[in-house]
């Protein structure tokens, strides 16, 4: 799919349409065009991109690529820029990302992504409805695009939060297996996440250096509060995927202590048994010259010999507070 947004910053008309408007943007010096791809057959989007448009190849090659680290790259007329987004569907935290490629210059804004992307479509739509946000020009447009990309990566993070709070409860008051694997998949997805903040914050590090073209410092308040949410996320991230850790630590200490308590048990009770066990060994061997056997109440000495040992051993099992 292909659409587009002209905006004549002249009489602040905006129209919105397919690649046809491409042409009528470059007969007029006053327009500014935002044109966005959806997942394009690589021959159609090569030919729009490099050639009425005059894109680099290699950039056009790197965009249309369905993954690729993000980066920001110059081209003299233009800057390259990609991103890793948040697919639409995109709710939890067990997430998939979509690859995001930005061409800025100085009247065009290109969005290239391998799906539909939540950011691009909300972004669009607020332009629909205020066509001046159009006017503040490609640069801005692409920094408050990053924005939205951001936050929501930040609701799925902070989503996080309470669940790890429950799970700590869960752990404490009744731990189960289930609470493991489900800790070990937060901890795989926010070492995902956290790669993706380290690439992000790489590239807006070199983006505040304000050594891109329409990236200087008269956008240097929109670059600083990207940075700082970029920031914000990773550091989250960071903190949620030490937290999972910790959990998971605090999970294995604790069916290791409560394993350890059952064999305590089991080993009391083997120790207990053992003397009975040795005597009533002792009176079941089949010799024919056993004293103890021909006397009347035997049966029943024995059986208080028995009954004391045990009594004697756990009373001195619980003064050394095994018990």
């Amino acid at each position: 799919m292909i659409r587009t947004l002209i905006y004549d910053t002249v009489s602040g008309h905006l129209e919105e349409g397919k690649r046809e408007l491409v042409e009528d943007w470059k007969q007029d010096g006053n327009k500014l065009l935002w044109l966005d791809l959806d997942d394009e057959p690589e021959n159609i989007a090569t030919q729009l991109l490099c050639g009425d448009l005059d894109l680099h190849p290699l950039a056009v090659q790197d965009a249309l690529r369905d993954r690729h680290p993000p980066k920001v790259e110059d081209f003299g007329n233009y800057t390259f820029l990609l991103f890793k987004g948040l697919s639409r569907v995109s709710e939890t935290l067990d997430f998939t990302t979509l690859q995001l490629a930005l061409f800025v210059g100085e009247r065009l804004l290109v969005t290239r992504r391998s799906a539909e992307s939540r950011s691009v479509n909300k972004l669009w739509e607020e332009i629909r409805q205020n066509a001046t946000r159009m006017a503040s020009g490609p640069a801005k447009l692409a920094l408050q695009l990053t924005r939205i990309m951001v936050e929501h990566y930040l609701r799925l993070i902070l989503v996080l939060e309470p669940r790890l709070e429950k799970l700590e409860e869960e752990i404490l008051e009744r731990p189960r297996d289930e609470i493991l694997g489900e800790l070990s998949g937060y901890k795989t997805d926010l070492k995902k996440l956290r790669r993706v903040f380290v690439y992000h914050q790489q590239v807006f590090t070199r983006l505040r250096a304000y050594t891109f073209p329409r990236f200087g410092e008269d956008i240097a308040h929109e670059l600083n509060d990207v940075y700082e949410q970029q920031e914000r996320a990773g550091s989250l991230t960071e903190l949620y995927y030490e937290l999972a850790s910790d959990l998971i630590d605090s999970y294995i200490s604790i069916a290791s202590h409560h394993l350890n308590q059952i064999m305590k048990v089991l080993t009391i009770i083997t120790a207990i048994f053992v003397p009975l066990s040795f005597l009533a060994g002792i009176y079941g061997m089949n010799f024919e010259y056993m004293p103890e056997l021909h006397t009347t109440s035997g049966y029943f000495i024995l059986l208080g010999v028995m009954l004391g040992i045990a009594t004697i051993l756990l009373l001195v099992f619980r003064k050394k507070h095994w018990l």
